[in-house]
């Protein structure tokens, strides 16, 4: 699939801040790409560079295969939403969605005929005469989702659409907009801080740190394969053991660990490390086992603490010096109490090594 949207060496300062270093990455066409990470990250200033809203010091940005650094605003197609709505209060719904449109000069019989499309889209049919302050938060966002997607424009950038919202309307608007998203088949560029939002609703994650790429590709790769310390950590994943490789068999390789030795699956074509390496253990990779069960992945401690979240326990786990989280399923009926001893499995392809 070809590259709709390139980025090659793009860099932004403010002052002595660097807000971008050097930033080269590709966009399919179709495809949703969230830019991820954490505040003073980039994602962005990277957004509005894209938009026009900003202009880079150096790099280009190609549409399409021709350069856009010094077209305007108005004249890159470009869509936008943000998390503060931005909808006129004054005007009705319908009037809000077919604001694009009549700036673009479509004849009366078109704006309402597409302002009905994009209400029924995002499952708004119905409201045309509704004020935006009689809406909840979640349906100010449908209209303002509506609106940007009336026009029809070559890109969508959504930045912090959710944000506003609480935790349980996010939730649910997360599957509505992949859903609307995918239907349209718009390209679309998705600013977040939380992963959640990101692996739900993208193609492809982009983790930005200070500025630079700290690790990109599908949200299966990136969570279940972090490339650093810094980008296990902001996927929650916490426990970060040092250790030696000691050998590779059977598809594995073998690390010696303060916590016993660690076998980790590790995938045909990838170079296995060698020498002093970081193992990454996620929670979800420990069940419960006897001390016996095998001389591999054996973890044994001390349970420190213990919270039900429904399905699974959040068990925290005292092995020597170090203290490991783990989620282990609530169908465990013998799960130890605060202070008892605890042995656990660990699957191997839940654990990854970075260099």
């Amino acid at each position: 699939m070809a590259a709709l949207l390139e980025i090659d060496g793009l860099s932004k300062h403010f002052g002595d801040f660097t807000a971008l270093h050097e930033l080269s990455l590709a966009v399919e066409r179709g495809s949703v790409l969230a830019l991820l990470g954490p505040s003073g990250g980039g994602k962005s200033t990277l957004l509005r560079c894209v938009a026009g809203l900003e202009r880079p010091d150096t790099g280009e940005i190609r549409f399409e295969g021709q350069r856009i650094n010094d077209q305007p605003v108005h004249q890159r197609g470009f869509g936008l939403m943000f998390q503060d709505f931005a909808l006129f209060p004054h005007r009705s719904v319908a009037q809000n969605v077919a604001f694009g449109l009549r700036m673009a000069g479509q004849d009366r019989a078109a704006i309402q005929d597409r302002v009905a499309e994009m209400l029924e889209l995002v499952g708004l049919s119905g409201y045309d005469d509704r004020s935006p302050l009689d809406l909840s938060g979640g349906e100010r966002q449908r209209v303002a989702l509506a609106r940007s997607l009336a026009p029809s424009p070559h890109l969508l950038m959504l930045d912090e659409p959710l944000g506003s919202l609480d935790r349980g309307l996010r939730e649910r608007l997360m599957g509505d907009l992949r859903h609307i998203l995918t239907q349209v088949g718009i390209t679309a560029l998705y600013v977040t801080h939380d992963q959640q939002e990101a692996f739900s609703l993208s193609d492809r994650v982009l983790l930005l740190n200070q500025g630079h790429i700290e690790q990109q590709g599908t949200p299966e790769q990136i969570y279940r394969r972090p490339a650093t310390p810094f980008a296990a950590r902001f996927f929650g994943l916490t426990n970060l053991i040092k250790g030696a490789t000691t050998e590779t068999r059977a598809k594995q390789i073998i690390v010696q660990t303060e916590i016993g030795p660690l076998c980790v699956d590790w995938p045909d074509g990838v170079e296995a490390p060698r020498g002093v390496v970081t193992v990454v253990i996620r929670p979800e990779a420990a069940r419960l086992a006897s001390e016996a069960d095998e001389d591999c992945n054996h973890v044994r401690g001390e349970v420190v603490e213990r919270t039900f979240r429904g399905a699974a326990y959040d068990v925290l786990l005292k092995v020597n010096d170090l203290t490991l989280s783990f989620e282990i399923s609530s169908a465990s009926s013998h799960l130890p109490q605060v202070g008892e001893a605890i042995g656990l499995s660990l699957h191997a392809d839940a654990l990854w090594i970075i260099e």
